[in-house]
């Protein structure tokens, strides 16, 4: 049975860093936002030790590690601040979900590869990077859900699009597939978790999106509408 309501779907504000902070319900979409990046940083390390292929972006992170030597989680979060930079030209602020994001996820995953053993079993592995993908959509919905901000990959992504007037769909795969070639090259994990991750990802977050977005207080002289 499907529940109805005659109330408007939640949907994401366009709100700047200042704005953000200032939307109201602000100690529960705190909590919400590092609670989801917690939990994104904790999937990428199941998806990591299911040693099954990873996410774009990732591929390119551990090909990366194949050469410096970094932790993956230090990748992860210099690469963050590497793609912030394409943010300048793109004249983007980034918000304190942002910058929480280049930070929090790549100690998680540095937390999780040292706390979680890589199992030998395959249907263990096949447990680990399901969960990993399940998780990942989940905690994106959590922390886009709370409004402080896009992750800086996602940024660049949503800031190519204002700016080139190109649809979402082209320049995000673009970008993906980019990433995904490059990261190959240099020797990243590519496997049957890539496709399960690119083809389950974008319908798991449709679905839970909704379910996490806060809407912003609506406000009228600087006073909530309570």
């Amino acid at each position: 049975m499907t529940a109805t309501s005659d109330a408007p779907p939640r949907q994401l504000a366009l709100l700047n860093p200042i704005e953000q902070l200032k939307a109201g319900h602000l100690p529960r979409r705190l909590v919400q936002l590092y609670v989801g990046l917690t939990l994104y940083g904790a999937s990428m390390g199941l998806m990591i030790q299911g040693n099954l292929g990873l996410d774009p972006w990732d591929v390119l992170h551990s090909g990366i590690t194949k050469h410096l030597p970094l932790s993956f989680g230090t990748v992860v979060i210099a690469m963050s601040f590497v793609v912030l930079l394409a943010w300048i030209p793109l004249r983007q602020w980034p918000g304190l979900g942002t910058i929480s994001n280049a930070i929090v996820i790549g100690l998680v995953t540095d937390l999780t590869l040292a706390t979680v053993d890589r199992p030998d079993a395959l249907w263990l592995r096949i447990v680990f990077m399901l969960s990993g993908v399940v998780l990942n959509a989940l905690a994106g919905a959590l922390y886009i859900g709370a409004q402080f901000g896009p992750g800086p990959r996602d940024g660049l992504m949503t800031g190519l699009v204002r700016r080139t007037g190109l649809s979402v769909r082209l320049v995000r795969t673009s970008l993906e597939l980019t990433v995904l070639a490059t990261g190959f090259l240099l020797g990243g994990s590519i496997g049957v978790g890539t496709v399960v991750y690119a083809l389950s990802i974008g319908p798991l977050v449709h679905i839970l999106l909704p379910i996490f977005t806060r809407p912003p207080e609506a406000r009228v002289d600087g006073v909530p509408d309570r």
